[in-house]
């Protein structure tokens, strides 16, 4: 087998990075869709859609395990 170009090393790395791309993507959104069906179990509609939203946004950016300790706490 010949050695490949440096441009055709290139493009084939190019089109491996966009497959891992994409399959990064889908495995984020399936992972989503997942966490976003356990939304559904949750009688969540006494909280305001801000109120929900920031609880989402604090809870993921301290990470799941200090958020539910602190929330025990509560």
């Amino acid at each position: 087998m010949p050695k490949m170009s440096e441009r055709d090393r290139l493009s084939e790395l190019e089109a491996r990075q966009r497959k891992l791309t994409d399959d990064i993507d889908e495995a984020r959104k399936a992972l989503r869709g997942k966490y976003g069906a356990i939304v559904l179990d949750f009688a969540i509609e006494s909280l305001t859609e801000r109120e929900f939203r920031d609880l989402l946004v604090q809870a993921v950016r301290v990470g799941g395990g200090p958020a539910v300790t602190a929330l025990k706490a509560l």
